[in-house]
């Protein structure tokens, strides 16, 4: 963790006012107690790295009802100094990613009609961090509810670590994901699949043209704004994709790659240590990102933070 007793000299006065209202405006986190069992962990209906389906067995544990929310993270900024990834810059030891001249910044998402492909929707865009998700002016207390985003891994552990707590394993959160129906693709029953626009954020329209908000929010939405699943335990599916602590290989058959490094493996990016995000987010939808269903899940880059990722912690 990073704590600094002068950790305000980051902040011009109208970005330390906004941090204090978030701040006075956070709720305790709220928790949901989910019994231990097993369960069959991924899936061979979809993507192949959520292959082989295979019988886990996760014990009791809570777990945040919600995604931890910008004001939540703002009290522990005001009360820790700590200083996000984002805000202090990308150099780690002695791999730089995006490269050694990067400022401080993260990665934001633009619709576009005119992209092509990642590169084209996706900016790295210096100033941006968790207070100014897109570098202009910082959140006011109106986004008080909102999932904190640009956070990468270690931000994750150190409000983990703050709040006593820690981020779920991916077997304890796709189990938590489900709400108790076993093998179904969804959060909810086959019998429910239509009209998901009601059950979860996700992405309405053409990708990456125009998102319609046909499920009454363009991009993030506060917290709790779905109906919750069968474990009490909202926005598990789409809103932002969420961190946990597990190492990433590219299908459920550790032992097939997991000699490649024991920091994770994605066959995309390297040697650079992964970590599994699970959930999906406000930009996926049938057409391309066919991820917000409890097996899907996604390789990211230990620093790497962007506009739709966030997390939530269990204990």
């Amino acid at each position: 963790m990073v704590l600094s007793p002068i950790a305000w000299s980051a902040f011009d006065d109208i970005s330390e006012q906004a941090l204090r209202s978030l701040a006075e405006s956070a709720e305790p986190i709220e928790w949901a107690e989910v019994a231990g069992a097993c369960f069959t962990m991924g899936d061979a209906r979809a993507y192949p790295e959520e292959t082989p389906p295979r019988e886990m067995c996760v014990e009791h544990f809570s777990v945040s009802k919600h995604e931890i929310t910008n004001a939540q993270f703002a009290r522990f900024v005001l009360e820790t100094g700590y200083v996000t990834r984002a805000e202090r810059g990308w150099r780690i030891a002695d791999d730089d990613w995006p490269g050694p001249e990067t400022p401080a910044g993260s990665f934001v998402f633009f619709a576009s009609a005119r992209a092509r492909g990642f590169s084209d929707w996706w900016k790295f865009v210096p100033g941006a961090n968790w207070l100014h998700p897109r570098s202009d002016a910082p959140l006011d207390v109106g986004f008080a509810s909102f999932p904190v985003v640009q956070v990468v891994y270690e931000d994750a552990l150190a409000f983990a670590d703050w709040t006593s707590a820690r981020l779920p394993n991916e077997a304890e959160w796709e189990y938590a994901a489900r709400g108790g129906l076993d093998g179904e693709v969804y959060s909810w029953a086959a019998a429910e699949d239509a009209a998901i626009e009601d059950k979860a954020n996700t992405w309405q329209g053409v990708f990456p043209i125009a998102d319609t908000g046909d499920d009454g929010f363009v991009g993030i939405a506060p917290v709790g704004s779905f109906p919750a699943n069968g474990f009490g335990l909202f926005d598990m599916i789409g809103n932002v994709w969420e961190w946990t602590d597990s190492a990433y290989y590219p299908s459920h058959d550790d032992a097939r790659w997991r000699d490649a490094s024991s920091d994770g493996f994605d066959p995309g990016q390297g040697d650079r240590p992964v970590r599994v995000l699970k959930g999906g987010s406000f930009l996926c939808s049938d057409a391309y990102c066919y991820r917000f269903r409890p097996a899907a899940r996604q390789a990211q880059d230990l620093a790497l933070g962007s506009s739709h990722i966030g997390f939530r912690v269990v204990r």
